[in-house]
């Protein structure tokens, strides 16, 4: 595993996550690899507002906020070509859109470091190519 500190260092990253004590434990998490970040966001709607006008590397979106699915942020952060990575207790493909089919996903629950592991590989290595 790498050292998640050295590639994560100054990334905004978005949480997007309605279980307060787990958003608030992401995100001090995150803040401690030295990312910046935006939100925790709970629900649909500000979540929306945060991908579509806030500066952003990447994005953590847990898939089921209170009972609304999160694909219209991903297709805001898609549109504007910022990389994520979903969070879910879901494991049944039906639940899934297609177009979201490649983006990495983190079974719930689950421990920081594969998380951390995630975010490099899959946003915080592409802002340097």
């Amino acid at each position: 595993m790498v050292n998640p500190e050295s590639y994560l260092q100054g990334l905004k990253i978005l949480v997007v996550e309605d279980a307060f004590v787990v958003a608030m434990d992401l995100a001090s998490q995150l803040e401690g690899c030295g990312c910046t970040v935006i939100g925790p966001e709970g629900r649909l709607r500000p979540a929306m507002n945060a991908a579509w006008h806030e500066p952003l590397d990447g994005a953590v979106l847990d898939v089921n906020l209170g009972g609304e699915y999160c694909f219209p942020v991903a297709g805001a952060l898609t549109a504007r070509k910022v990389r994520y990575i979903f969070v879910s207790g879901y494991d049944s493909i039906s639940v899934w859109p297609p177009e979201y089919s490649g983006i990495p996903r983190i079974t719930k629950p689950y421990r920081f470091p594969a998380l951390a592991e995630t975010l490099v590989q899959h946003i915080a290595r592409h802002r340097y190519n």
